[in-house]
């Protein structure tokens, strides 16, 4: 089930496998490059859902989650993609090694779990999904905060 407000989409998620869909549905509407904040609490489908939106991409090789390594880069249908999880990050300065000039490549999908604890050293949201529990599964709720953003949600609303 769908809902939509102006610059929102919202989804009810059975389980998992719905998780999973929404990330091909997600990188199936993508055009062109995307920074896309992934946010809600341990075991919502953040990882599951950035899994499932880079093989769809095209990525051919194993997705490792980057919860330790902080990022992990791949190429995706000839374009770069970024997947950070910045759960153990204590202070947006400890990024500054990460070398994260290459994430601004407007080309390149960029994912982001947690991106609140890389606050100021990220490059900004076009979009950002909330996932979180609900009664009878998951809630998906996917915020514009860019043109690019919103041509992603028309392409989704469809």
């Amino acid at each position: 089930m769908i809902e939509s407000v102006d610059t929102e989409l919202s989804w009810l998620l059975a389980d998992e496998a719905a998780t999973t869909q929404l990330g091909a549905q997600v990188a199936e509407a993508l055009a062109d490059g995307l920074v896309l904040y992934l946010h809600g609490p341990l075991g919502a489908g953040k990882t599951s859902f950035a899994r499932a939106l880079l093989i769809t991409l095209g990525v051919g090789e194993r997705i490792k989650s980057p919860t330790y390594s902080l990022i992990e880069g791949y190429t995706a249908g000839g374009r770069p993609a970024w997947h950070l999880d910045l759960y153990r990050i204590a202070d947006p300065g400890e990024l500054e090694w990460l070398g994260l000039d290459a994430l601004s490549d407007p080309a390149a999908v960029v994912l982001v779990e947690w991106p609140e604890r890389g606050a100021g050293a990220l490059p900004p949201a076009d979009a950002e999904l909330a996932l979180d529990y609900a009664a009878d599964g998951r809630r998906a709720s996917l915020r514009a905060h860019s043109p690019r953003g919103l041509r992603l949600l028309d392409q989704l609303a469809k």
